[in-house]
């Protein structure tokens, strides 16, 4: 009988930045700033993410996030997650989610690209 251990190597263990991204802002930074986590984010955006599992829909709307932040002339990249473990720790239930500045700000239907243009400027 063979045992196997599911839990995370010490190497695997190691955390994020605050704010998910990839700016290197840590914990107390993130929460010292209300408006953005990063301090070079452009209108206090710093991370737009399209969680999904790799459906048409969720292509559509990583599309579509691409197409609003390129409008908005943002410069920012889009990340497309599919790994179903990251998805989970943003607690999205259903796809393609949204998340802007490492929060969930839609899940469970595709924006058209004004519709995230309107959730990029609240």
């Amino acid at each position: 009988m063979a045992l196997f251990h599911f839990g995370k190597k010490k190497e695997e263990e190691k955390k994020a930045p605050a704010c998910g991204c990839s700016c290197g802002c840590s914990a107390s930074e993130a929460e010292e700033s209300t408006a953005y986590c990063c301090p070079e984010a452009k209108e206090g955006i710093c991370c737009v993410k399209v969680l999904g599992a790799g459906c048409k829909s969720c292509h559509e709307q990583y599309e579509n996030a691409k197409e609003a932040v390129k409008a908005m002339g943002l410069s920012v990249d889009v990340e497309y997650i599919t790994d179903m473990q990251k998805i989970m720790e943003y607690g999205v239930m259903r796809m393609p989610a949204l998340v802007v500045n490492d929060k969930v700000v839609s899940q469970g239907k595709v924006l058209k690209p004004a519709d995230v243009e309107k959730l990029l400027h609240a």
